[in-house]
């Protein structure tokens, strides 16, 4: 009885002490005065309990915890279930509040050998991630950490030789990262043990493309004999072992450990969901790598998926995540899973983690007749053949926008900036997406389209892997078939089958996206049902595989073009009014659609080639007229003769983060030099993967090379870390063929390169003491 006055007094005090009595206010405080304030509490914890509390005595009204300055580290995740809403969890006005995953060490450090610490730790769990003054540490590992590098700040392709790993006592709890051996992501394993110089190994699971390790790109971490250089530390028979860097006086450091995987939970189900819930102002740091969880295949899609993140959402409905940091966490930042309708995640910095920054993934008990795997396939006597998705369970009518994502991946490298598989009606608006292992947003399948992608600015994507874009899709749905044979029989028996899975059109219109290791749109296999339009293209152009009823028009593709592959022999996709800079990269193309016609050419032998193909018959060539190519303005002046194919100006102003908080901070994509500009007549220098090059233009060069005509391309000299330089190029050589194309100028090899730049190698011809020869040269 007592308890239950106490309550009550309490809920007086709380709403005489609130602006507004329709809505209650707990506050979270470290100071003293929570120990004396009715309605403040010392943890974030205790407050939760209250708002249980309250509404278990029939509470109905919104409910805000407002934390005050500091940080705050948890014993457990928050867990927010159907019974809580309308909950606001939110950082005082002007407070910095912290949320972390880790746990606060009082250790005792004594010298050891040289410059190495030691500290008693005794401790069951998984220390894998170590904090000390708020900057992360390297755990021990080969080849050592060097700040700058891809693929996990440095590779070896003798990570885990016989010879070395006989150097190892005791390798079991070693962590082994390993690029997919297509470089389609990542693969992740644990050291069980060795024998006679072989590691065994578990793991593997994080792909869903089935392959050996990459030959080249591979590291290994959480091994004691690797432990050998400042910076470096490991967690060993109950004994935390550092090599500190010099600024660090241990006696006084702060030291952390992640050790949950997730910060909030907000769980509910189909049939009975939390509402009306804001996470707001909070930064996020500290939880545990997931790589080794359980991970879940996204259907037919390159991906598997460990399905949580620093906050999970599930069984949901109107949840808006905004104005929050998310830094330095071990997976995924943002996971909105199953059942999840009108959520907004807006305004949000997220960067440095391990996993992805945002995901959309549903259940694929939502999926009519799912397959899980590439081979896979539901015979067609046993398919549902259904239109749309069989129950509610998955994200949709949602909003990501105005979000700040970069330096993601930092572990796993099968991410994305954003990720959607098996939802509906997902609006990507105003995001900037940069420094990404791979695409900067995906979408896994076609179930079930309505998607709208708008005003991203999404560039450096795709920098540790290949064969992919800055934006990237499959649509390996009801209708795919991996014999290729089999899908052109069925289709054509049952043209409604793509469109059973894809039922609302995805829609990607007013982006930049640039990528320099593959294509800036990547359409691959199956996806169907797009319109594309007034994009601004970079550098990698747009591919479209095998799919159907894609229009793809009014859009820039600056110094690249079209990569139509394997098309299928009524796909009904039109390519017409882009501005392109290339001749279309067409592959194993049995049909060219229902219309590719109307754009325009930069050069009259580009339109030439492709006329000769019997496409492009009213497509016209002449002066382009930018407004300000070289800062990044691909407006069209008035005398364009772009105009005459139809092509209309789009706004270009607008990419990007625009509200205050993040628009400083963020950064922009480098702008290109117009291959148009680097015919053999012009002495310009320009710089191709760190070499600079000039034509071939003068008698005098082409004696001194001894060139039989005056052609090809000559490198002057290398930035530090040039591919050229590291695949063996030296100062003098004249480049003479690309991939097999003839180079006669920079304009030749640039759209070569540009062309085949998808690939992490490509033969080169050049002219060397008088004599063709052929080097490899190693894109990555």
């Amino acid at each position: 009885m007592l308890k239950r006055i106490h309550l009550l007094l309490l809920v007086m005090i709380i709403m005489l002490g609130s602006c507004n009595v329709s809505e209650l206010t707990l506050y979270v405080s470290h100071s003293d005065e929570a120990a004396q304030d009715d309605h403040a509490f010392r943890t974030i914890e205790d407050a939760m309990e209250m708002v249980s509390r309250l509404r278990n005595e029939g509470e109905k009204s919104p409910i805000t915890i407002s934390i005050k300055e500091g940080g705050y580290y948890l014993s457990k995740p928050i867990l927010i279930t159907p019974d809580l809403g309308p909950l606001n969890l939110r950082a005082a006005s002007g407070a910095k509040v912290t949320i972390k995953g880790s746990e606060l060490l009082d250790l005792s450090w004594q010298k050891n050998e040289g410059q190495l610490y030691v500290s008693a730790y005794d401790d069951d769990r998984i220390i894998d991630q170590l904090y000390i003054n708020g900057i992360k540490q390297v755990l021990a590992r080969y080849p050592n950490y060097k700040d700058g590098d891809l693929h996990w700040n440095g590779y070896a392709e003798d990570a885990i030789d016989s010879v070395r790993v006989q150097g190892w006592s005791d390798p079991a709890g070693a962590l082994v990262h390993a690029l997919h051996s297509g470089e389609w992501g990542g693969f992740h394993y644990k050291v069980t043990g060795k024998e006679n110089g072989k590691l065994s190994l578990t793991g593997g699971h994080q792909n869903n493309r089935p392959s050996k390790m990459h030959k080249t790109y591979r590291m290994v971490e959480n091994v004691f004999e690797e432990l050998d250089t400042i910076g470096e530390w490991i967690h060993k028979n109950d004994t935390l072992y550092y090599y500190p860097i010099p600024e660090v006086n241990l006696a006084e450091a702060k030291v952390e450990v992640p050790v949950l995987k997730h910060l909030i939970e907000v769980r509910g189900s189909e049939k009975e969901f939390v509402k009306d819930i804001t996470i707001e102002g909070i930064h996020f740091e500290h939880t545990s790598r997931t790589f080794m969880e359980n991970y879940e295949p996204l259907l037919r899609s390159d991906w598997t998926i460990y399905r949580g993140g620093a906050i999970l959402l599930d069984g949901v409905e109107r949840v808006e995540i905004k104005n929050c940091d998310f830094t330095d966490l071990g997976g995924n930042a943002i996971f909105v899973s199953n059942y999840a309708k009108k959520i907004a995640i807006r305004g949000n910095h997220i960067y440095r983690c391990g996993g992805s920054a945002i995901c959309f993934v549903g259940s694929p008990e939502a999926v009519r007749s799912p397959a899980f795997q590439y081979g896979e396939f539901v015979p067609l006597n046993e398919m549902d053949l259904t239109k749309g998705p069989k129950s509610d369970k998955y994200p949709g009518a949602c909003l990501v926008s105005d979000n700040l994502i970069h330096d993601i991946g930092t572990i796993e490298k099968q991410t994305a900036g954003i990720q959607i598989a098996m939802a509906m009606d997902i609006t990507v608006r105003h995001n900037s997406i940069y420094n990404v292992p791979r695409a900067g947003i995906n979408i896994g399948d076609g179930t079930w389209g309505g998607h709208i992608l708008e005003y991203n600015d999404v560039f450096n994507t795709v920098l540790e892997t290949g064969d992919h874009g800055a934006f990237n899709s499959w649509g390996r749905d009801r209708f795919w078939h991996p014999n290729r044979s089999y899908m052109d029989s069925l289709v054509k028996e049952k043209p409604e089958m793509p469109f059973l899975d894809a039922i609302h059109t995805t829609i990607i219109r007013n982006n930049r996206f640039q990528c320099d290791h593959g294509w800036d749109i990547d359409l691959d296999d199956g996806s169907s049902n797009y319109h594309i339009y007034n994009n601004l293209c970079l550098s990698g152009g747009l591919k479209l595989r095998e799919g159907f009823d894609r229009t793809v028009e009014n859009n820039i593709l600056i110094n690249n073009g079209f990569h139509p592959h394997v098309w299928f022999e009524n796909s009904q996709d039109i390519f017409r009014r882009n501005i392109v800079f290339n001749s279309h990269r067409d592959i194993r193309l049995g049909a060219w659609g229902k219309e590719v016609d109307y754009n325009f050419f930069t050069t009259a032998s580009d339109l030439a080639k492709v006329q000769e193909k019997g496409v492009d018959s009213n497509s016209i060539t002449g002066r382009v007229a930018f407004e300000d190519p070289v800062n990044g303005n691909y407006n069209l002046k008035p005398e364009s003769d772009a105009y005459k194919v139809g092509f209309e100006e789009f706004d270009q102003s607008q990419f990007g983060v625009q509200n205050t908080r993040l628009k400083p901070l963020a950064q922009s994509p480098k702008i290109p030099q117009l291959i148009d500009d680097l015919g053999g007549d012009t002495d310009n220098t320009y710089t191709l993967l760190g070499a600079h090059m000039n034509n071939i233009r003068t008698m005098e060069q082409r004696s001194a090379a001894g060139l039989d005509e005056t052609r090809g391309v000559i490198i002057q000299d290398f930035e530090a870390g040039s591919d050229f330089k590291t695949s063996g190029f030296l100062v003098g050589d004249v480049i003479l063929g690309y991939e097999g194309s003839e180079i006669k100028s920079m304009t030749d090899l640039l759209k070569s390169y540009e062309g085949s730049k998808w690939k992490s190698a490509v033969q080169v011809e050049v002219f060397r003491n008088q004599q063709p020869i052929n080097i490899t040269l190693k894109i990555k």
